[in-house]
């Protein structure tokens, strides 16, 4: 069944649908029953892989270079020639597999999975949901172009980064208000684009018999484990527990800058006005220092990432043209993964190696199951891969180890972290009300102006303690500057909940780091094949939404920074 097909994506990025249909049509066409089960699995998982695995080489390829006409090209003939016709495909074979009512071995979630996405499948939503990779792509080109004139420089806003530490205050404030205004100069495009994306979201729903994108979405999602409720309970523990620590931090850092108000300049700034850290000179550099800290946690995971050096399989300096943010996404035929993102010299550029790295090793880690539907990780789960490695890491940041700092350095850089993290908690809870707000208003969320006006309001309710008068423009257009609000409806909470499971990955490291780390990749490597509940337990952690769970994490973090404050 397989025969006409490559075994490397690399041969077939450029092929017409012509050239994939007739594996499609073997598949189809054979007699599915128990004894050739296994057999007509691994032929359609080979299928599966291949197509994925070739839009997510074009896809990097647009990210790479926003400019690049040819990149564009061949990404969108992708998505008009091939992705209509794959998900029809695909469609078929689930419905196939549906039909026969066999269950492969360790599937019972795939196939819930599955049966999911074959209810919520429309033939009417395929050149809808091609046009929203599209706009997609429009928000990637409006914010890559996106340039300002710095000493004598072109800068991309990403390169502006390390001067919001420079501990020359008027340099900062400078800084922001350039690029402050550089976003809203694109308010307008940025607007239009949300519109289109809001009716189109709207459309797809309604397509598919739903009364809002929001319940859409939920399946699609396949949330099975939790509600908009649970959601909304999650706000009101964050506002009780994590706002009022959040406002404790940024006080104690009004108070060391000696200033009259924290403004949005001074949030990122060294509060005793030490330079930036600087853990790096050359990108080498950051590759090998990474490296032996992945090694540090487990061996194992330090030879992935060698695989991923040796394999050319990172894309890590910032540049004008390349797409904004960071990610990772994975080589389903190739079992590999690739992590791009914007290095500009700073540490926050380690935090993302960390926290990309663990994603990367949530896909070397499930390469043992052997049908595709099995490596869809849910996301709730998938952030647990990433933020638990940064914080599995963070011991082994100091130079004897293989890090990058000394222990002061490092002592340093695991407050801002630890601080950042107890600090997203609040922006989270801004970003999901927000969604959760939307796509039940959708009439009132097509004006932006009251898209800003609640966010605005939103904002005043989870994230006091910095003053934006004279700023309120920039404050209401910060959905804008959310990329999840524009690509992925309602992919942000998923951070949130997974943040609360990695702290607790990591209070097990800190009684038993052997276990807690075998633990944690006894979790990933179940993949897709186990309910949220049961992944969050295997990795020695609770999927919980509420007060009290929330409370011994903020304690603990609260209590490790005070402790690192002392070194």
């Amino acid at each position: 069944m397989i025969e006409t097909l490559p075994q490397s994506a690399m041969e077939a990025l450029e092929w017409p649908w012509q050239r994939f249909a007739p594996a499609a049509e073997a598949l189809l066409s054979t007699p599915l029953t128990a004894d050739n089960l296994e057999s007509w699995m691994q032929h359609w998982s080979h299928f599966s892989r291949l197509l994925e695995e070739i839009y997510a080489r074009l896809y990097i390829a647009t990210t790479a270079d926003t400019t690049d006409v040819g990149a564009e090209a061949r990404f969108n003939h992708y998505l008009d020639e091939i992705y209509p016709a794959f998900q029809t495909a695909e469609q078929q074979l689930i419905e196939k597999l549906l039909a026969s009512g066999l269950t492969p071995r360790n599937f019972s979630v795939p196939l819930r999975n599955l049966r999911t996405q074959s209810e919520l499948f429309r033939e009417s939503n395929l050149p809808l949901l091609t046009h929203q990779k599209k706009l997609d792509n429009a928000y990637d080109q409006l914010v890559g172009a996106q340039t300002i004139a710095w000493d004598g420089q072109e800068l991309t806003l990403p390169q502006l980064t390390p001067i919001f530490q420079d501990p020359d205050r008027s340099r900062r404030e400078r800084a922001y208000r350039q690029s402050a205004g550089r976003w809203l100069q694109d308010r307008t495009a940025l607007n239009d684009l949300w519109v289109k994306l809001l009716d189109l979201r709207q459309e797809i729903a309604h397509n598919a018999g739903f009364e809002s994108f929001r319940d859409y979405r939920w399946r699609e999602l396949l949330r099975f484990d939790y509600t908009p409720a649970d959601c909304q309970r999650f706000h009101e523990a964050i506002e009780a527990v994590v706002v009022p620590a959040a406002g404790n931090r940024y006080e104690k850092r009004r108070q060391k800058l000696g200033l009259d108000s924290l403004r949005p300049w001074d949030t990122t700034v060294d509060p005793l006005s030490r330079p930036p850290l600087q853990p790096y000179q050359q990108i080498d550099e950051l590759i090998n220092r990474t490296q032996a800290m992945f090694s540090n946690v487990d061996p194992q995971l330090g030879q992935y990432f060698q695989q991923m050096e040796t394999g050319n399989l990172l894309d890590l300096e910032n540049r004008k043209g390349k797409a904004p943010g960071g990610f990772c996404i994975s080589f389903p035929l190739a079992g590999s993964p690739f992590i791009f993102m914007n290095a500009v010299g700073l540490h926050e550029d380690v935090q993302t190696m960390l926290h990309e790295g663990g994603h990367a090793f949530h896909t070397f880690e499930i390469a043992g199951l052997p049908y595709y539907p099995q490596h869809k990780i849910p996301m709730e789960f998938a952030e647990v891969a990433s933020m638990a490695m940064e914080l599995l890491a963070a011991p082994y940041l100091t130079q004897d180890q293989g890090g990058f700092y000394n222990p002061a350095q490092a002592a340093r850089a695991r407050i801002e972290h630890l601080e950042t993290s107890l600090l997203f908690w609040p922006y989270m809870a801004v970003v999901d009300a927000f969604q959760q707000w939307v796509y039940t208003h959708p009439e009132d969320a097509r004006d932006p102006d009251e898209c800003d006006a609640h966010w605005s309001t939103l904002w005043d309710r989870f994230m006091p303690g910095i003053d934006f008068t004279g700023l309120e423009e920039h404050k209401a257009t910060g959905w804008q500057r959310k990329v999840h609000i524009f690509q992925e409806p309602f992919y942000y909470v998923e951070y949130g909940l997974a943040q609360l499971g990695a702290v607790q990955v990591w209070h097990n490291a800190l009684q038993d780091q052997a276990g807690a780390v075998a633990a944690y990749r006894r979790a990933l490597a179940l993949g897709g094949t186990a309910s949220l509940p049961e992944l969050f337990r295997t990795a020695g952690a609770q999927f919980a939404f509420d007060v009290d769970t929330l409370s011994r994490a903020i304690q603990l973090m609260v209590a490790t920074i005070e402790e690192l404050e002392q070194v």
